[in-house]
């Protein structure tokens, strides 16, 4: 299955809200013309997706639900039955894979009902000198040797983006790990931040500004936006904490996004 290509028309959002009663939020662009849409949440024992809707409702954000399709879809039925479920929902339907060769199970008529997808590089093989599988979100993730590090982190991160797989969103960019995170500014190169993004943009891949991890930063931002990527918001959360966005908004006006500089996805039929 091809990658599909951005929505760059922005107003999508809009008219749906103007003509659907499916899509909760009044407006979808916030008061510094940039859209107020979180893609990255999940449903959980402590949010249900009637949760979700009533944040939307009260906080006036429209949301996507995304779920890792390795673990609770084994086949297009299952895939189906998961989208036909949100749909009943104001929200957009996404997957999140946490692994290459995902979509193996799945037909390319099914995943092309899906609304977007976002994949990040935190889970890979050989990043240190012991063989750890790293899972670099994990407060005890061990680094050894940070150029060993960093060169198996930037190779997944480019086979993320630039496989045949579906992909539309790059998540979690630029995070590191806790043993390493002081150095974030000096590892963050502009060789390799040039690399991530210019990848993206071959492959139309948009970026995730994360709220949870407060990646990526202003100059990385700033970059990719001069390459003409398009960004989203993302949150990662499936709790009380849904609704949050405190840095995507305050780094997104440092940056003088716009409407303009966000990949919206089309809520598919």
């Amino acid at each position: 299955m091809k990658r599909r290509r951005f929505i760059n028309n922005s107003a999508i959002v809009g008219g749906l809200l103007a003509s659907s009663p499916a899509f909760a939020t009044k407006n979808a662009i916030g008061s510094d013309d940039f859209p107020i849409i979180d893609l990255h949440v999940h449903t959980s024992k402590d949010q249900t997706i009637e949760d979700i809707v009533n944040i939307a409702f009260e906080k006036d954000i429209q949301f996507g639900v995304v779920e890792h399709p390795e673990y609770s879809m084994k086949d297009d039925v299952s895939l189906l039955k998961y989208i036909e479920n949100l749909r009943q929902y104001p929200v957009f339907a996404g997957l999140q894979p946490t692994g290459p060769g995902w979509s193996k199970n799945f037909s390319t008529e099914a995943l092309a009902k899906v609304d977007y997808v976002l994949m990040d590089p935190q889970f890979f093989e050989e990043g240190n000198s012991y063989g750890d599988p790293m899972r670099i979100y994990s407060f005890d993730t061990y680094v050894d040797d940070t150029n060993k590090f960093m060169k198996a982190y930037m190779d997944y991160t480019l086979e993320v983006i630039t496989n045949d797989e579906p992909l539309d969103i790059l998540s979690w960019p630029l995070f590191l790990p806790v043993c390493i995170a002081r150095d974030y500014y000096s590892l963050w190169t502009e060789k390799r931040m040039n690399q991530i993004i210019s990848a993206a943009k071959e492959h139309n891949v948009a970026i995730e500004i994360n709220d949870l991890a407060h990646t990526p930063h202003e100059e990385f931002i700033k970059m990719a936006k001069n390459q003409g990527l398009k960004f989203t918001f993302g949150s990662d959360t499936r709790d009380q904490k849904t609704g949050r966005l405190d840095y995507c908004k305050y780094i997104a006006k440092k940056c003088n996004l716009t409407k303009d500089d966000f990949f919206i996805p089309q809520r598919k039929a």
